[in-house]
């Protein structure tokens, strides 16, 4: 396994991170733990969670499987680098919520409770907060950091002018402040190359895409459909709207004998602002295929013919659509 820095920081971390947002509604957890064990053994020390996975208002579903796979010892918490994330509905109450000072106090405590840990390694804002200054939201946060229960902070769905924001608001304070993104990026989704991408590398944050295969559209989506197996309604919906790409880029991956997923996540991988995809496995045999995805290795023909199949923005803003 290799291991990179977290953007400016001196935390290392796995080119694959694990994420655990089917842990409990998808995956049982007898299965989450024997996926996280062999994560672990493989050399993924990054794992991401959310204190709304799980999907059941309030309880943290996911961060207590989490939590319990922690509690069996064996050096599993000393060997994990934890990631979790605040912003979403935890009750029914007007304060559990997004990213008031009272909110992320309290959410953290409740997911390091669930998660059976004295400290969260990333702490990430789940989405921006309008309603919120960056003062209420970096002092929240310091007093966290201060207190031993967060040792950094990242961000999660958020614009170029958001980061550019909360880091001067930061440096102004003379504190750390954001040292992650984590933004829906693959080769179907590339507006984060605009003015994302950009400000991640100019603060000096590491980038974390998700949903990198697109949901398992970019996994040889058309050649299992052709097997019969069915596919999921977002699925369909992207077969209907990229087909003819989708039929390229399959044979590209048959042409040079490299599984459908395995380019995609190594496609990003090429990216020097990328720190670690997510991926989400479902099935041991889905990590053992993200896995793999670390020995391909994709030549300069293939990476312009993706290209070509998959246009970008055209870079980075301003230049992308002006002189």
């Amino acid at each position: 396994m290799e291991y990179v820095h977290l953007g400016r920081t001196g935390l290392k971390v796995s080119r694959l991170c694990l994420g655990t947002m089917n842990f409990g509604p998808q995956t049982s957890e007898a299965d989450a733990f024997r996926i996280m064990d062999s994560a672990l053994e493989r050399g993924v020390n990054f794992f991401d969670t959310a204190n709304v996975y799980g999907w059941k208002k309030g309880e943290g579903w996911t961060e207590q499987i989490v939590g319990r796979w922690l509690d069996q010892g064996g050096g599993r918490r000393e060997k994990v680098v934890l990631a979790t994330k605040v912003y979403g509905t935890m009750g029914d109450w007007p304060n559990q919520s997004r990213l008031s000072a009272m909110h992320i106090v309290r959410a953290c405590e409740d997911s390091l409770r669930r998660m059976k840990t004295e400290a969260v390694d990333l702490y990430q804002m789940h989405h921006i907060d309008r309603a919120s200054s960056w003062d209420e939201i970096w002092q929240a946060m310091e007093t966290l950091v201060r207190q031993g229960k967060v040792i950094y902070t990242g961000s999660s769905n958020f614009a170029g002018w958001h980061i550019a924001q909360a880091s001067e608001a930061a440096r102004h304070r003379h504190f750390l402040g954001l040292v992650s993104e984590q933004s829906l990026y693959n080769l179907l989704d590339r507006t984060i190359e605009l003015e994302v991408i950009p400000a991640c590398r100019a603060y000096g944050l590491g980038l974390i895409p998700w949903s990198p295969l697109k949901g398992g559209v970019l996994g040889g989506v058309l050649k299992k459909q052709a097997d019969g197996r069915r596919s999921s309604d977002m699925a369909q919906k992207a077969i209907a709207k990229h087909g003819p790409a989708l039929e390229k880029y399959e044979a590209l991956c048959d042409q040079i004998g490299v599984p459908p997923g395995n380019v995609a996540l190594a496609w990003l991988l090429t990216n020097p602002a990328v720190t670690a995809p997510i991926v989400g496995p479902r099935t041991m045999e889905q990590l053992d295929s993200a896995v793999a995805a670390l020995d391909a290795k994709l030549d300069d023909a293939t990476l312009k013919e993706l290209d070509a199949i998959f246009p970008g923005p055209g870079g980075a803003a301003p230049e992308a659509y002006a002189w």
